[in-house]
């Protein structure tokens, strides 16, 4: 199912907004990720300052993905009330309480004020990955996949911004460490609830708000619904899986926080630079050879890492990572926008999105215990079940999809 064409009609009238929306959201897309590299570099480490056992130390992490994982349905579920302007305002307030109470919790040196602050930052994330979806919204069935994709591009300028922030704040209020990150996040967020006013997009009509589509059921048993899901959640999951443990890997064999944040600023790059081409990609190829390909990449970035634990292969594997999240997180997206109608989209997406970040919930909450108990290998070879199970979604979905010889 697919929505209707109202870019077209809007663009009669001159008044199409999609482009001005792309753009936007974009910017928005930059300055949430170039938050989340911060915490990403710095969060665990943030942790294990206070800590004895650094087996918790991406517990923040782990409790930030939860929120997001347990925001996105009322997330998208208001939005669908109250418009996306609205909703994504919201978030973007949680987020800087989420950043000022985290920032506070460091100088306090209070590791369950640190944990509880990953709550807000995390309905926060549920909110704007929401940015992706929203520019769909105007979007016409032809340009859909190209302005999700030119959304996640924004991850670009977040790719080398955020590390750089990280770097450059994490001794900001020394002697006490990493609260500067959390500072610059707060501004980021300030920055996003600024330009988020400047989007158009219709608030839901009491019409739409009255018709809620096909029962929810009907929709999740389409097979394409769950491919789409199995690959978004598979490309998602992995990916913080690996990534999570990264820095902890790299410091425990002997690199410096440099190091590992110059390997999460290529990695971020990585994933974000395709997402100019992404969608071009997917109307050529179709988003379900995209997903295929960006299996085979994280499957690269599997064996990669377990070949060695020399700084080039954290940064080669790393990359294939972001390669891969970027393809299959991608092509799992533009494929769910063909599963709904605009009446079904809250309902679905939520579910979609839920089930994603359950996924990266339960990954993050992994990694840290894999890495501790078990070492670097453990955390890599979790990669595979996963992506496993993506590839299979896929191959069956197609042959589903091949027409039958007459």
């Amino acid at each position: 199912m697919t929505a209707p064409n109202r870019i077209d009609a809007a663009a009669q009238t001159g008044a199409d907004p999609t482009r001005k929306n792309v753009l936007i959201l974009a910017l928005c897309v930059a300055l949430g990720m170039s938050g989340n590299g911060i915490v990403l570099a710095v969060g665990a480490l943030a942790g294990a300052v206070m800590l004895v056992d650094d087996g918790w130390a991406t517990l923040p992490l782990a409790v930030m993905f939860t929120a997001t994982m347990l925001t996105t349905i009322p997330a998208s579920m208001l939005m669908g009330r109250v418009g996306r302007r609205a909703g994504f305002s919201i978030g973007a307030l949680a987020g800087f309480t989420g950043a000022s109470l985290a920032a506070y919790a460091i100088f306090a040196n209070s590791f369950p004020l640190f944990v509880a602050a990953s709550v807000p930052l995390g309905s926060f994330n549920a909110f704007a990955q929401f940015y992706r979806l929203a520019a769909a919204d105007t979007a016409s069935e032809a340009f859909r996949p190209r302005a999700i994709s030119l959304v996640m591009a924004g991850g670009v300028l977040a790719a080398l911004l955020g590390p750089t922030l990280a770097k450059w704040s994490y001794d900001l209020f020394a002697p006490v460490l990493f609260a500067g990150g959390y500072a610059v996040i707060g501004v980021l967020t300030l920055l996003s609830l600024a330009l988020l006013q400047l989007v158009e997009i219709p608030r839901p009509s009491a019409e739409d708000r009255k018709d809620s589509g096909r029962p929810l059921g009907v929709i999740l048993r389409q097979p394409k619904f769950i491919t789409a899901a199995v690959s978004a959640a598979a490309g998602y999951g992995t990916m913080s899986l690996v990534m999570t443990a990264t820095p902890l890997a790299m410091v425990a064999c002997g690199f410096t926080f440099h190091d590992s944040a110059t390997v999460i600023q290529w990695h971020a790059l990585a994933m974000f630079a395709p997402a100019f081409f992404t969608g071009n990609l997917i109307q050529r190829f179709g988003a379900l050879n995209i997903i295929l390909v960006g299996a085979v990449l994280n499957a690269g970035c599997l064996a990669i890492a377990l070949s060695g634990i020399e700084f080039e292969q954290f940064l080669s594997a790393l990359v294939l990572l972001g390669l891969g999240w970027n393809f299959m997180f991608i092509g799992g997206t533009s494929l769910l926008t063909e599963t709904h109608t605009p009446a079904e989209r809250a309902k679905t997406q939520a579910v979609n999105d839920f089930a994603v970040f359950t996924t990266v919930a339960i990954a993050s909450f992994s990694s840290g215990a894999l890495h501790s108990r078990i070492g670097w290998e453990a955390v890599n070879w979790g990669m595979a079940l996963p992506l496993l199970i993506a590839v299979v979604a896929v191959i069956l979905l197609k042959l589903r999809q091949r027409p039958v010889a007459g």
